[in-house]
């Protein structure tokens, strides 16, 4: 085949400039996938519905693209066509994030109250914000292959192979580069500009120099600064910013208390209150639960999921001889906790890993596996399998005891019975500490451990932690009775955790 690729109008475009074109819109079709899933967490979190809607209406505008794109192909086949239309996906994919924070925060509010809120919303925030542009990029494979293929037709096969399996490894580099590097370094709005800037200058190589006009338009957006992500309400937002994870805020409230949101913030990752080491609130419970096996200062603790350090913070200061390993997916969220919430322990040890990994190449010894890595409502389920118990009852040390915290809905027992049978598998006792409306700390260990041998004990904790231990120990209880037992091979948390969530707001 010759390097010219000729158009039945005569508009001439090189066999690389065509491969260069369909290779940057395929990167910018998966990489605005991605940066789109990131401008939806804010207000509707990460979940699996999240990302269902994400992929689906993708899939969806790409479909219809390629349809209308080989239509439009057949009719008007040049090349100037197929540049300007690039141009016009990126115009639209470069107004994305500057239209995102109103409109998301009406889909917040048109879709509040519904049982199906969080599918609801995102899935118009999604169709609203990004369907159009990437159609747009859709139509243009069909529309390169249309004019690589020529009016003969010769080599029309190797020519079409050519361009998609081009387009592919452009996605493949967007979808990289988009969650690994521009995300993190520049954040979500900056990389919606990126790839439109990316898409301006590879469509002059179609529609000629017209395209540099808005090329440089472009290039000036992206030094407009990123204005704050969402409202605060009677609140005083001290960071907020994105990670290689997650978009994450630390929020000073009227009381002086420091807290660490993530996502769509509905739940508070780390709490910090000045003056005090304490909280209030359920990581009080972990620092004096590893005491129901009679010993009062733990010698090693591993900490899954330590977010912003609470409490990694507390045995600093109320066990300052415990050895502390602090394992956390999102290293940024320790570097913060020591900046913003006084994470400060001379004695702890900071893995930036996923748990389980993790847990697996450790020697162990713990004398308590404090497990706080469920990122509310959606969890892991690869940590809630009777293999990753199994691991955790491997990994203590004699009498050693798992922690583990189980947030949930109001009045919502189900994924409390599920995890409650899983580590029944692994530990002769199970103890129960519905320490908060929407957080319950299972515990398991030995036979022997129980609330009378933590009471038994408690004159030996440190002062502030003895009211903190006494109400724990009037609270233990069994576990709940009934539940599934969830293993590697079967664990649909995420069913579990739709159907609680759907029957709470459902009323």
């Amino acid at each position: 085949m010759s390097s010219a690729l000729v158009t039945p109008r005569g508009a001439g475009i090189g066999r690389t400039r065509l491969g260069a074109l369909v290779f940057v819109v395929g990167a910018a079709s998966l990489g605005v996938e991605i940066a789109a899933a990131r401008l939806l967490a804010p207000y509707f979190g990460a979940s699996t519905i999240v990302w269902a809607n994400t992929i689906g209406i993708v899939l969806v505008a790409l479909s219809i693209g390629y349809w209308v794109g080989g239509k439009v192909a057949d009719r008007r086949p040049g090349a100037s066509g197929l540049g300007g239309l690039v141009l016009v996906a990126a115009a639209l994919i470069a107004v994305v994030p500057f239209a995102a924070r109103p409109f998301l925060g009406f889909s917040v509010e048109a879709f509040e109250g519904l049982s199906i809120a969080t599918f609801a919303g995102s899935l118009f925030g999604i169709l609203i914000l990004v369907a159009v542009p990437v159609a747009l990029l859709g139509a243009v494979s069909p529309w390169a292959a249309r004019l690589a293929v020529g009016e003969g037709g010769s080599g029309a096969g190797e020519a079409v192979g050519r361009l998609y399996a081009i387009s592919t490894a452009g996605s493949l580099l967007g979808t990289m580069t988009s969650a690994l590097v521009l995300i993190p370094l520049l954040g979500t709005q900056r990389t919606f500009i990126a790839f439109a800037l990316l898409l301006a200058v590879v469509a002059v190589l179609a529609s000629g120099p017209r395209a540099l006009a808005i090329a440089g338009a472009l290039a000036f957006a992206l030094v407009i600064p990123p204005g704050a992500i969402k409202e605060g309400e009677d609140e005083r937002v001290l960071y907020e910013g994105e990670t290689v994870q997650q978009y994450v805020r630390i929020v000073e409230r009227e009381d002086g208390s420091r807290v660490m949101e993530l996502n769509e913030g509905h739940a508070v990752h780390s709490l910090w209150r000045p003056d005090s080491y304490l909280t209030g609130d359920y990581w009080d419970g972990l620092a004096v639960l590893p005491a129901v096996n009679g010993r009062a200062e733990p010698r090693r603790v591993a900490i899954l999921g330590n977010a912003g350090g609470t409490v990694a913070r507390a045995y600093g200061h109320y066990f300052p001889r415990t050895e502390v390993d602090a394992v956390e997916i999102d290293g940024a969220l320790t570097d913060l906790g020591r900046e913003y919430l006084g994470l400060d322990n001379a004695r702890m040890d900071v893995y930036e890993e996923d748990a389980r990994p993790w847990l697996e190449a450790s020697e162990g010894g713990y004398d308590a596996i404090l497990v706080d890595a469920y990122r509310q409502p959606y969890i892991p389920f690869y940590l809630t399998t009777a293999e990753f118990f199994r691991l955790a009852a491997e990994r203590l040390a004699p009498g050693g005891v798992v922690i583990v915290n189980v947030g949930h809905p109001e009045d919502s027992e189900a994924l409390e019975r599920v995890l409650g049978a899983t580590m029944a598998t692994s530990f002769p006792r199970v103890l129960r500490d519905p320490i908060a409306d929407t957080n319950v700390l299972l515990v398991g260990g030995g036979a022997d451990v129980s609330a009378a041998r933590l009471e038994a004990i408690v004159t030996e904790l440190p002062f502030d932690l003895r009211p903190v231990a006494l109400a724990a120990a009037a609270r233990l209880a069994p576990r709940l009775p009934g539940g599934d037992v969830y293993t590697d091979d079967h664990a649909p948390v995420e069913w579990l955790i739709d159907d609680s969530l759907l029957e709470y707001a459902g009323g």
